[in-house]
C-alpha cells in the first residue's frame, strides 16, 4: 500500500544506529523494568478472560440466532474479550514499555500492581451481571472497573508526561488516554440505561462506546505501541517521527469526527470524513510498518508477523464495512449482518489477532529482560523460553474460530456459534500453554537453574 509522501527507506547509518538501539535494549532497560509479578499478571489475566470468553460463547450459543446486542452471553463473550483480554493486555504493556521506551523512571510500581485487584474483580462481576442479566450486578462491576480504569489513567498520564523522545509514540498516547475517559463515561451511561436511569440516548452511547473503546483506545494503543515493538522486532529503525504524528493526527480526526456523528450532527457526511481520515491514517501506518520490516536486520518474523498481518487486514476490512454500513442506513437498504460483521472484524479479526501476534514475540523477550536483570550471566534468550508447537496449534485454530464465528453471524446459526466455541477453547489452551511454560522456565531462570536444552 503506498501513500506519496510517505518515508522511504532508512540509510545504512541510520540502520546502524537503530541496531545498536535494538542490540542495547534490554541492558538499558533494566533499570526500569517493574517488578515480573505486575505485567505478568496482566497477561495471565488477558489468558484466562480469554478462556472464558469461549466458555460464555457457548453458554449464550442457543440465543444466538435472537441476540441483537442486549444483556446475555454473547454480550459477556464480547465483554470478555474487549475488557478482559485485549484491556489487560494493553495494561500490562503499556505500564512495562512506555517507561522502557521513554527513558524514564517507572513510577508507583507498588500501585500498578495493586490496581490488578480492582480491575480482575470489576472485569469479573461485569461479565457475570451481563451473562446473567442482572443490571445490579452489572452496574457494581462496572463501577468497580470504572474506578481501576481511572487508576490506570493517572498511571498512563504520569508516563506520558514524562516522556522523553519518541513523540509519535506519545501522541497515540494521549489519544488513547482522552479516549479511555470517554470509554468509561459511555460505559457508566449506558449502565444507567440498563438501571432505567438513561442519561443519553441508547444508539448514541452504544456508538460512542464503541468507538472510544475500538478505535479511540485499544486502535491508539496497538498503533502506538507498534512503532516501538516492530522495529524492536525486526531490529530496523524508528518509523519517521512526522509521519508517526501525521498517521496519529488523521486517527484522531477520524475518532472525533465518528464520535460528533453519533449524536446525530450531519451522520452521514461526518461519517464518511471519518472513514478519510480513518482510511489515511491506516494507509500510512501500514506503510511504515512495511519499510520498518523491509529494512530490518529479522524481517521475517514467522506465525507472530502473519497473525499481525491478519490484523492489518481486517482493520482494512473494518472500514470497508463500516462503508457498508453508511451507504446502506443513507440508502434505506437492509443490513441485517453488516453490524455484528463490523464488530467481528475490528474485535477479533484486527485487535484480537494483532494482540496474539505481538504477544508471541513480547511475553518471551520480557521475560528474558527479567532473567538478565536477576543477575545471571548468561540469561535465557527469547526462543528458549518459548514452546513453539501450541502456537502452531493457536494459529491455525485462531482462523477456525474466526471463520466459524463469521458463519454463525451470516446463517444466524447456534450451531456454528457453538462450534466456533469449542475451536476458540482449543485457541485458548494452546495459547494458555504457550505461556505457562513461559513463566514455568523464567521461574527456573531466575532461582538459577537452567532451561537450556529443554525439549520443546
Amino acid at each position: 500500500m503506498s501513500v506519496p509522501g510517505a518515508p522511504r527507506a532508512p540509510g545504512a547509518a541510520q540502520r546502524g544506529r537503530a541496531t545498536s538501539l535494538a542490540g542495547g535494549f534490554p541492558g538499558a532497560a533494566a533499570g526500569r523494568l517493574l517488578p515480573g509479578s505486575v505485567p505478568f499478571r496482566y497477561f495471565g489475566a488477558a489468558v484466562a478472560f480469554h478462556a472464558l470468553a469461549w466458555l460464555a460463547l457457548a453458554a449464550g450459543a442457543r440465543d444466538w440466532p435472537q441476540w441483537r446486542g442486549g444483556l446475555g452471553w454473547p454480550l459477556a463473550a464480547l465483554h470478555l474479550i474487549t475488557v478482559g483480554t485485549l484491556l489487560a493486555s494493553a495494561i500490562g504493556a503499556s505500564l512495562q514499555l512506555l517507561p522502557v521506551a521513554t527513558r524514564q523512571p517507572v513510577r508507583w510500581p507498588r500501585l500498578a500492581g495493586a490496581l490488578w485487584w480492582l480491575y480482575v474483580p470489576g472485569t469479573a462481576t461485569l461479565a457475570l451481571g451481563m451473562g446473567l442479566a442482572r443490571p445490579a450486578l452489572l452496574g457494581a462491576g462496572a463501577t468497580v472497573l470504572v474506578a481501576s480504569l481511572a487508576v490506570y489513567a493517572l498511571l498512563l498520564a504520569g508516563n506520558l508526561r514524562g516522556a522523553r523522545g519518541m513523540p509519535g509514540v506519545v501522541l497515540h498516547g494521549w489519544g488513547a488516554l482522552a479516549a479511555l475517559v470517554l470509554l468509561g463515561l459511555t460505559a457508566l451511561a449506558l449502565v444507567a440505561l440498563w438501571l432505567g436511569r438513561p442519561t443519553i440516548g441508547h444508539d448514541a452511547a452504544r456508538a460512542l462506546h464503541l468507538i472510544a473503546g475500538t478505535f479511540g483506545f485499544m486502535g491508539m494503543l496497538a498503533v502506538g505501541l507498534s512503532y516501538i515493538l516492530l522495529p524492536m522486532f525486526a531490529l530496523s529503525a524508528m518509523p519517521q517521527e512526522r509521519a508517526q504524528i501525521a498517521s496519529g493526527a488523521a486517527a484522531l480526526a477520524a475518532v472525533v469526527l465518528g464520535a460528533t456523528a453519533a449524536f446525530g450532527f450531519a451522520p452521514v457526511v461526518l461519517r464518511l470524513a471519518a472513514l478519510v481520515a480513518g482510511g489515511f491514517a491506516l494507509a500510512l501506518h501500514l506503510r511504515l510498518m512495511r519499510v520498518t520490516l523491509a529494512t530490518g536486520m529479522r524481517p521475517e518474523l514467522g506465525r507472530s508477523l502473519r497473525l499481525m498481518r491478519l490484523g492489518w487486514w481486517a482493520a482494512a476490512l473494518t472500514l470497508g464495512l463500516a462503508l457498508a454500513l453508511v451507504a446502506a442506513e443513507a440508502l434505506g437498504l437492509p443490513a441485517k449482518f453488516l453490524g455484528r460483521l463490523f464488530v467481528l472484524a475490528a474485535i477479533v479479526g484486527w485487535l484480537l489477532s494483532f494482540l496474539f501476534g505481538v504477544m508471541q514475540r513480547v511475553l518471551p523477550f520480557l521475560a528474558s529482560m527479567h532473567a538478565a536483570a536477576g543477575g545471571r550471566r548468561r540469561p535465557p534468550t527469547p526462543s528458549a523460553l518459548t514452546l513453539d508447537w501450541p502456537l502452531g496449534w493457536h494459529f491455525g485454530c485462531h482462523l477456525g474460530a474466526l471463520a466459524l464465528l463469521a458463519a454463525a453471524i451470516v446463517a444466524d446459526s447456534s450451531s456454528l456459534a457453538l462450534a466456533a466455541a469449542a475451536v476458540g477453547a482449543v485457541v485458548a489452551i494452546a495459547f494458555g500453554l504457550f505461556v505457562a511454560t513461559l513463566l514455568e522456565r523464567l521461574r527456573l531462570a531466575l532461582a538459577g537453574e537452567s532451561s537450556a536444552g529443554r525439549g520443546t
